[in-house]
């Protein structure tokens, strides 16, 4: 009797969430080529002042808007909490500013069918070149650091474009406080990994062009804000090694 083939992911079951702030030059054609990849969208206008809200009006998505800039992290925390008491399965997330190719996504969802309630993060570190050297440094002194922290290698720590199981979202306990999307991102890796859930990366392109808007990454700042929460997770893990062995 031949083995019966798993059946395909079904792409109901999933919504892209695109937290934007001042994206009006890239944001349009993002999130239209995203409605062709998966059906449900939400964008999360993060206090744009721009024209990036009225950019998305007249397309089939939902728009959900912060009445000022409250941060990556806050916005996709928000976006998160509106679709934890449906039957999703799982969540995709892109950056608004264009980094990420909506095309990949199946990518996304084949990876995850392979791969069922894995934490699935597309990863750029094989493309090094195409990095801005700013970013470079930095980028890589974070996966080292996170990698650590959790006690489990990931290659792209940095990278949002990732497919979040409904499971892992449910169970986080982050500090979604946090102004900075930099660092729930990578919180998320390290709690993720306390609750059990595994990780799985897949290559996918860095796309930098020169008409895109300047990153919102500050080099320095966002390494050292990223740097303190690595630092207090691992001495919050030392100090419960060291109470359940009171003896050494």
């Amino acid at each position: 009797m031949s083995q019966s083939l798993p059946l395909p992911t079904d792409k109901e079951k999933f919504t892209a969430i695109i937290p934007a702030f001042n994206e009006g030059k890239t944001i349009r054609d993002l999130v239209d080529k995203t409605t062709k990849q998966i059906s449900r969208v939400l964008v999360i206008n993060d206090g744009s002042t721009d024209n990036t809200y009225q950019q998305l009006v007249d397309l089939p998505i939902e728009i959900l808007s912060n009445t000022n800039n409250q941060g990556k992290g806050y916005s996709l925390w928000r976006g998160f909490n509106l679709f934890l008491e449906s039957e999703l399965e799982g969540v995709i997330t892109l950056d608004g500013d264009g980094q990420h190719r909506p095309e990949d996504i199946p990518r996304l969802l084949a990876a995850y069918e392979e791969f069922p309630n894995h934490l699935i993060i597309g990863t750029r570190t094989h493309d090094l070149k195409s990095f801005p050297v700013s970013r470079r440094w930095a980028n890589q002194l974070a996966n080292l650091g996170i990698s650590l922290a959790a006690g489990y290698r990931v290659p792209d720590t940095q990278s949002g474009f990732r497919l979040y199981p409904a499971s892992l979202l449910r169970s986080l306990q982050v500090n979604s406080r946090h102004d900075n999307g930099f660092v729930f991102e990578s919180e998320v890796i390290i709690e993720a990994v306390k609750r059990g859930f595994k990780i799985h990366s897949i290559p996918i392109a860095a796309v930098y062009e020169e008409e895109m808007r300047k990153s919102h990454f500050h080099p320095a700042w966002d390494t050292v804000q990223i740097g303190k929460m690595i630092l207090g997770e691992i001495i919050s893990k030392n100090l419960k090694f060291g109470s359940n062995n009171p003896g050494k």
